[in-house]
């Protein structure tokens, strides 16, 4: 019985010894496919990494191009708010340069001084409403010739001022708010 006993150990060996020859054969093919899937899988790991990185910079650049055109809107907005009245002023202007010249040239006497008067008036009546719309008339004799508020018409000899200086204003420069709404004409030293 022993060696019946030795006889069935040597062959469960040489069984499992074969077994595992087989199973190591078997697992080798399996193991090269579970190599293969898993490098594919990585590839198509990082290929979708890349897009999510790609959708990302594009949605960041979608939302700062939004963010530049909300706040670029809203400046034209305040803008168009704040200088909406530039239109009507501006030919409102040459009205408010012939009160003061009609002021300048009225004639002396009784009855002319009472309808010079009234001119007058209407005439403040008119400047009070443009300067609550932001216009304002510039000063520009004794200043600096700036090309951006002045327009030169004339150079002068002038021993008062030295060159480059405001020594007349034909013609009355206004601003409207911050900006120039008709530069003043004007004569320059030289």
């Amino acid at each position: 019985m022993k060696e019946e006993q030795a006889f069935q150990e040597e062959k469960q060996q040489n069984v499992s010894t074969e077994e595992a020859a087989e199973t190591s054969q078997q697992e080798e093919p399996v193991n090269e496919a579970a190599a293969l899937e898993d490098q594919e899988s990585e590839t198509e790991l990082t290929k979708l990494r890349a897009q999510v990185e790609e959708h990302q910079q594009r949605f960041l650049r979608a939302q700062a191009d939004f963010d530049n055109f909300r706040r670029r809107t809203l400046k034209e907005k305040e803008d168009l708010a704040k200088y909406a009245s530039m239109k009507l002023v501006t030919e409102l202007v040459p009205v408010l340069d012939n009160f003061e010249r009609a002021l300048a040239t009225a004639p002396q006497g009784a009855e002319s001084e009472s309808f010079s008067k009234g001119v007058e008036m209407i005439f403040r009546q008119f400047e009070s409403v443009l300067q609550a719309e932001g216009v304002a008339a510039m000063n520009s004799v004794g200043q600096p010739f700036n090309p951006d508020f002045h327009q030169a018409i004339m150079q002068v000899e002038s021993e008062e001022h030295e060159e480059g200086i405001v020594v007349e204003e034909v013609q009355k420069g206004y601003m409207l708010k911050d900006k120039v709404l008709r530069p003043a004409m004007v004569k320059v030293s030289m």
